[in-house]
């Protein structure tokens, strides 16, 4: 009977215990990547540079260049929700050698050189808010920010429109952003409530937040 239950045991071990799935490369590149944007957003640089290395060294196992360019376009998208300017370049480079319309159209979507007859074929979370841009309808389009269920979706989409934000939408976004601890959000949009405020004791106050969060 102990024989018996050392054999099943063992082949129990055997058959499905330690097996990687197959496109093992795309879960580990996708997992970095998840590590990356916590640690970039949350001003971690040194940990965020090492988690994007690992995220694009292992997109690079394969020949399929689709996760790769999923890295790039989504490495681009976070520096354009923090303020940073970035065309997406790494993605351009390698853009010719795969066939994905839905990466596309998101790296038109956050260039802002997206076409409305294209909007389908974003994610569902973006079409309400891009349908609302196309339309100019931009009160809307503030609402649509606060309700998007991931805070990297409402910072990017602050950022498309910055110009078009209203303070209390600023404010939430700094709030969310404050929420999650990603303190380069934070950073950022500090700085557009004091660039859109002319109260001079609310920008004092600002200036005082931002100092203490840089030292």
């Amino acid at each position: 009977m102990i024989k018996l239950s050392l054999i099943l045991v063992t082949l129990f071990f055997t058959s499905c215990s330690f097996k990687a799935p197959q496109n093992e490369w795309q879960y580990k590149s996708s997992n970095a990547f998840s590590s990356y944007t916590k640690n970039f957003l949350s001003n971690n640089d040194t940990l965020a540079k090492n988690d994007l290395s690992r995220a694009i060294q292992h997109a690079k196992q394969s020949a399929d260049l689709t996760q790769l360019a999923r890295v790039y376009l989504g490495e681009c998208a976070l520096n354009i929700s923090v303020g940073i300017k970035d065309s997406c370049q790494e993605y351009l480079d390698i853009s010719e050698l795969i066939e994905d319309k839905k990466l596309d159209t998101y790296y038109h979507f956050i260039t802002h050189s997206l076409q409305e007859k294209n909007i389908n074929f974003l994610q569902k979370n973006y079409k309400k808010y891009a349908l609302n841009i196309a339309n100019s309808n931009f009160k809307e389009a503030n609402k649509n920010i606060l309700e998007m269920k991931r805070v990297t979706s409402s910072l990017l989409c602050g950022v498309l429109i910055k110009e078009n934000l209203e303070m209390k939408s600023r404010d939430e976004i700094t709030k969310l952003a404050s929420f999650y601890g990603y303190k380069k959000a934070v950073l950022f949009w500090l700085r557009e409530q004091k660039r859109f405020t002319k109260d001079k004791r609310e920008i004092k106050y600002i200036d005082k937040k931002i100092k203490i969060l840089t030292n």
